[in-house]
Parts: structure tokens; sequence; C-alpha cells
């Protein structure tokens, strides 16, 4: 049973759900936030707490679960991840209080970065160099992809079953997953399993940062993932209040920027290089968010508008699958805990960026936030190139 090995479309569907996990669980119920606001008779601000201690839970989660998975392999921590979102969703359908509520959405983001961050890993276990792009390729797109679709099904759903009927359709994909778990064989052999206390697991930490290749691929990587956020925190109004676009409106704006970013993730590897592909991407980042933040303000027709967000959705296509197989190829020897300090820091970065975008005329706020985020990417991908020099 130890020997035997799973194939490789089933590692390929798995780390896709394990990637799509993350998002789905932050960003499904978005829609029904006003819904929620008067089923637990509260406030605005108090229903949104379940957003921010969902992605608090994720960034503290894959800090948790990266060593677990150096220490004791991909499987078990795996099995736990799944044994606690499944509870936890559970008794989100039958919260008595918003309170309440709010803790069960942190123990979820900590249940789902485990799917997340053990994704990574096991993808570095089982590929090496280009067959590692192509596989995190697959994890690229939908990392890009399921944030931005996942509000638009959670919408469906809550047209057709209510809010819980979305927490019912996570428990479902939670008791899949726990399925996938138990059929997955463990990737990651004794040998080459950290042999540190997991009381010393911050020392991993130390050892991870100081990598300087790492460190700089994954801040390219936490600069392209704050381009997004900010772009999905600026677009609903932009698309809906400035241009007076329908809600499905706005969905089929995101429907075709999330392709953009599925097709830019897939074209990665076309390249003659992912050095070659980085550069690319982090300057067409730069260009697109320059010709936003100059041209925004001055009332650009939609199509100007959508054009540019395509072409930008594009450029962090490639980025993200790039950035997040030269990161993992650069750190092998504690992959775990360099797919956790690159998935914080992505959420990290994130969670910073969303409230800018609305701060004073969203028109012209948004594209600076994007602006300068490109301009931290620029300057990590200059670093790289640099070091790899010396």
């Amino acid at each position: 049973m130890g020997n035997m090995r799973n194939s490789a479309f089933f590692i390929f569907v798995f780390l896709g759900m394990l990637t799509a996990f993350g998002p789905f669980v932050t960003d499904m119920y978005l829609p029904s936030l006003p819904v929620m606001t008067r089923y637990f008779d509260t406030s605005i601000s108090m229903v949104q707490m379940g957003l921010t201690s969902s992605m608090l839970g994720l960034a503290v989660g894959q800090l948790l679960f990266g060593p677990l998975s150096d220490r004791f392999g991909r499987r078990e921590p795996l099995l736990w991840a799944m044994g606690i979102f499944i509870v936890s969703t559970g008794l989100c359908i039958e919260a008595p209080n918003i309170h309440v509520f709010v803790w069960l959405r942190f123990l979820q983001g900590i249940a789902a970065s485990g799917g997340i961050v053990i994704a990574r890993s096991i993808a570095t276990d089982k590929f090496k160099s280009r067959n590692l792009a192509k596989a995190l390729a697959v994890v690229g797109a939908i990392n890009g992809i399921a944030p931005i679709a996942a509000p638009i099904i959670g919408g469906s759903v809550l047209k057709a079953i209510g809010w819980k009927g979305i927490f019912g359709i996570l428990l479902v994909l939670g008791f899949v997953l726990l399925g996938f778990c138990l059929h997955f064989k463990e990737s990651l052999s004794w040998q080459r399993r950290s042999k540190e206390k997991l009381a010393n697991s911050l020392k991993l930490f130390g050892r991870v940062l100081k990598n300087r290749r790492y460190l700089y691929y994954t801040l390219e990587l936490s600069f392209a993932l704050a381009i997004l956020f900010a772009y999905i925190a600026s677009s609903p109004f932009i698309i809906q209040e400035h241009y007076g676009f329908s809600p499905f409106g706005f969905s089929l704006f995101f429907a075709a920027n999330a392709i953009a970013i599925g097709v830019g993730a897939a074209l990665s590897v076309k390249f003659k290089s992912s050095e070659v592909c980085l550069k690319v991407s982090c300057f067409g980042m730069a260009v697109c968010s320059l010709l936003l933040l100059f041209l925004l303000p001055w009332g650009i027709p939609v199509a100007v508008y959508e054009i540019l967000l395509f072409a930008l959705c594009f450029m962090m296509g490639l980025s993200f699958t790039v950035a997040t197989a030269l990161a993992m190829d650069a750190e092998r020897t504690y992959a775990g805990t360099a797919s956790a300090v690159m998935g914080a820091a992505g959420f990290l970065f994130g969670s910073v960026v969303s409230p800018l975008v609305g701060m004073g005329n969203i028109l012209f706020s948004s594209g600076l936030v994007m602006v300068l985020c490109s301009m931290g990417a620029l300057a990590a991908m200059y670093k790289v190139v640099k070091s790899g020099a010396e």
C-alpha cells in the first residue's frame, strides 16, 4: 500500500481543488452579506468581520500547517485540516449569533489554509524545474480565478437556496476533499522530513527567509496578489456605481477577467524561461496600472477600462504561476514552511491594500494602489535578478 503512487491526473485534480478551497471559503458567501445582516439582526460591519476573521485564519493557519507538513508529512495535516473544516462549517450553519459565527469563520480559515499551503508543497515534492512550473500553472490559474469566480457562484446559490445553502455546499466540498485526502498517498518521505522539534519551527521560518532568491520571488508574488485584491475591492464600485452596470453585468466583467488570469497562467509555460516570463509580467502589470492611474479619472469609456483590466489580469496570471514555481524551486529543503510564508504574505498584502482603494476618489486611489504594488513587484524582480548575478 505504501509503495502505491497516485496518478498524475489525480494529483492535478487534487491540487486544483485544494487551491480553490481557500478563496471559496472567504469569497463565496460575499453576496449573502446583506441577507445575513438581517438574519443575525446586526450591523454590516459586524457581518463583514466574518470575512476579516476568515482571512486572518488563512494567514495564521498557513504559518501553522507549513512547518507541520515539513515535520509530519503532507497527508496527516491535511486530514486534520479537513476535519476541522467540516466541523466548523457545520456549526456555521447553526450559529446562534454573529459573534459565534465570526469565531467559526476564523476556524474555517485556518482549516482551509492547510489545503492552500500543502498543495504547493505536494507539487514541489512531486515535480522539478519545468514540470514544477507546469504543475503550478494549474495552481496559479485556479489561485487567480477562484477569488473572482466564488462570489459569482455564491450569488447564484444564494438566489436559489439562501445563505445557509452556500455553507451547505462548502460542507459537501469538505467531505469530497476528505475523500481525496484519504486516497492521497504521502508525497514526503521519512528521510526528507524536518527533524526539528515543532517548538523550534520558528527557526525554519528564519532559514527560509534567509534564502534571498526565495524571499524576492515571494515578495514579487505578494505584490502581484495585492494588485488582484485591489482590483477585486475596487471594480464592483467602479463598474456598478460609476459605469452604471447591474450586478449581473458586473459578474460578466468578473468572468471575462477570470478567463484572462487563467489564460495567462496557462501560457506562462510557453515562454523560453520562467525568468523571462516573470520580467514580461512585471513590466506588463506596471504599464497597465499606470494607464489606469492616468486614464480612469478622466472618464474613459467602459470598453477601454475593461481592456486595461483584461490585460492586467492576463499579466497577473503569468506572474502568479512563474513566481510561485520559482520561489518553491528556490526553497526545496523546507517546502512546507516556504509555502506557508508565501501564502501568509499574499493574504497580508491583500488585507492591507483592500481598504486603501476606497480612500478618497476610488477612480484615482485604485489606480494609485495598483501602480505602487506593480512598482514593488518590479523592484523585487530586479533584486532577484541582481542576486542571481552576484
